[in-house]
């Protein structure tokens, strides 16, 4: 009951100064609705990386021709290397235990018309395997097959955004296309992917049979990329390092001789990208505990104001027989409610931020009562904490003393 009690007389107490209990609450409101969507937000990103690593292919390493380095975001190839030829992703896929397939590419940014329309895409030339590696799903139609791919069948694929670029609403199953003035046959729509975590859009891109691209488009032997696929994620590593002395014999490279090659390897892009997440979480999320931080200094300030103005009742409470303790607890308590109360607003507030977030815009948002919780007691413990001078101060104070300040 005298808890109880005590409940209820701080929050007369609190009550009977609104505007500087709202003010003193807005820091803590305000840092833990920040956490909440903050966290969400971070989540949500962490998320799509995975989605875009995922629809890049499982247990993916790109091997690509030359040194690349990564310019602006984006990786660049920093010099033409013809070396890399349909043939090494046979040895890699025959030769390292720890890959299941490989499929060479080789892409080039050509015009493609039809009717009087035209746009500029990504032209892959792909072999059949490449669909599954690449996880390239067929929506309407079919993929092309290693007979057209040996037969140079002038076949394509359309991703989605070509489609719309081309077509609009209009059926590609069939129709033909001119590929840098190369008539093709359309005979397949890829399922959308989006974008990859470079921030590529993945569907404006047309897959044909690579030996059609090497000899009817590129004119070229050799290829840009293999894709390969490891026997699963745990070997991921193990098979970068069955790849690169096939390759490197392949390529007659001496032991001094940098690799001629580059291996990605999609553990580590996709613990780049997850660093790179954390990292911004973080650093947004320091602005959010400032803020918390700063609502217990508010907190901090309205209790030394409050210890002041109430000297007098404090004199009188200890002369009817209130302990230290007693006067010490019912300022703690005040506190608490503070924070406490601001706590579970801006758990409130921030839940619906989030969802106001993810409903109305594209970001994407993964909602969680646990960092919004654990931010809620954390402005608890803060505000205890911060209570805990005045409410020493006021547990100081001698009676007589109280009872004759003005």
């Amino acid at each position: 009951m005298k808890l109880s009690r005590n409940i209820v007389l701080s929050l007369e107490i609190l009550a009977a100064h609104k505007l500087r209990t709202l003010l003193s609450v807005v820091g803590i409101v305000v840092g833990v609705a920040a956490v909440v969507v903050i966290v969400s937000a971070g989540r949500g990103a962490q998320a799509q990386i995975m989605e875009r690593i995922r629809e890049m292919g499982t247990n993916l390493l790109v091997i690509n021709a030359g040194q690349t380095k990564v310019i602006g975001g984006r990786e660049r190839q920093m010099s033409i290397v013809t070396t890399l030829e349909p043939e090494d992703a046979e040895a890699v896929e025959q030769q390292c235990r720890a890959v299941s397939s490989a499929a060479p590419a080789m892409d080039k940014s050509l015009k493609v018309q039809w009717q009087s329309e035209e746009t500029k895409t990504q032209v892959v030339g792909l072999s059949p395997e490449g669909f599954s590696i690449r996880n390239y799903r067929v929506a309407s139609g079919t993929e092309f097959d290693d007979y057209q791919n040996r037969g140079r069948r002038r076949v394509a694929v359309l991703g989605p955004t070509v489609v719309e670029n081309l077509f609009g609403d209009t059926d590609p199953i069939g129709v033909r296309i001119r590929i840098d003035r190369v008539p093709f046959r359309v005979i397949g729509v890829t399922e959308p992917k989006g974008m990859d975590a470079n921030g590529n859009d993945q569907d404006d891109i047309i897959l044909v049979p690579l030996k059609t691209m090497m000899s009817r488009l590129a004119n070229v032997t050799y290829i840009k990329t293999i894709y390969v696929q490891a026997a699963s994620s745990d070997v991921l590593h193990e098979a970068e390092e069955q790849i690169r002395p096939v390759l490197r014999e392949r390529h007659h490279l001496r032991e001094e001789d940098p690799d001629d090659f580059t291996i990605q390897n999609q553990a580590e892009l996709l613990e780049t990208q997850r660093e790179t997440s954390r990292s911004m979480t973080l650093l947004v999320g320091s602005v959010a505990g400032i803020s918390l931080l700063v609502g217990g200094v508010g907190i901090l300030a309205v209790m030394l104001i409050s210890v002041k103005e109430r000297t007098e009742e404090i004199g009188l409470r200890r002369a009817v027989g209130a302990r230290r303790k007693d006067i010490a607890a019912q300022f703690l308590l005040e506190a608490s409610i503070l924070s406490g109360g601001g706590g579970i607003v801006g758990l409130l507030l921030g839940l619906g931020a989030a969802w106001a977030v993810s409903a109305f815009s594209s970001w994407p948002i993964v909602m969680s009562w646990v960092p919004g919780l654990g931010a809620a007691v954390f402005s608890l413990l803060l505000g205890a904490g911060f209570g805990f001078y005045p409410a020493l101060q006021a547990a100081r104070l001698e009676p007589i003393k109280a009872l004759q300040a003005e």
